[in-house]
């Protein structure tokens, strides 16, 4: 059967301090590359990425804003109208873990749909020097209601796997991306909840 859902561009945003991998991320996933001397970004770069989920066919518009504090000014205008947001820190740097609390703030204040489906993810699991425990990022994620994952874009680990349960919650996620055709998105809605996927698919649970 035809999906209901296809053509449908979803924008999600990745945000979070400076040099915590946002870029090699979104260039791992949409492009699969990794390139050790990324530049910082310089105001917002945006991709564009097919990708199937659960055998629905979505376009992701993924904006990758600078995280250094002078470029702040850009963010109303960037939030507007997001449906999923990535909060990346870097698992070797507590400082932009601790950081989180202030970007969620201001997705508060801009994200103009308030059902915006949000995922904290920890990045560069492949270094040695950890400051972050998963434990703590888990901890963090849940208080909020985020959904979690640690990634590595350098080794790929758990990149893609990030991007479809952040679609999978927004497409399960009523009224996000289907304003004219409630009725339609139902049947897809719920053939999604009866595979029953958890918050956080196989990299949840803390034992």
């Amino acid at each position: 059967r035809g999906m209901d859902a296809a053509g449908l561009t979803l924008k999600l945003l990745l945000v979070g301090d400076s040099a915590v991998g946002k870029s090699s991320l979104l260039l791992r996933f949409t492009g699969g590359a990794f390139e050790p001397g990324l530049k910082p970004t310089v105001g917002v770069d945006f991709k564009v990425k097919k990708m199937v989920v659960d055998g629905h066919a979505v376009q992701l518009a993924i904006w990758d804003t600078a995280g250094q504090e002078r470029f702040r000014t850009l963010t109303p205008s960037y939030y507007r109208g997001a449906q999923g947001v990535v909060l990346v820190y870097d698992v070797t740097r507590k400082d932009t873990f601790t950081g989180l609390e202030s970007w969620l703030n201001e997705l508060e204040i801009y994200t103009t749909k308030s059902n915006s489906v949000k995922m904290l993810v920890g990045n560069k699991t492949d270094k040695p020097d950890r400051e972050v425990e998963r434990r703590e990022g888990l901890q963090f994620a849940r208080k909020r209601s985020l959904l979690f994952i640690e990634t590595s874009a350098k080794t790929r680990d758990g990149v893609q796997h990030a991007f479809e349960e952040l679609v999978i919650k927004i497409l399960q996620t009523p009224g996000l991306w289907d304003k004219s055709a409630n009725k339609r998105g139902v049947q897809l809605l719920e053939s999604s909840a009866q595979q029953d996927k958890s918050l956080c698919g196989a990299y949840c649970p803390l034992s």
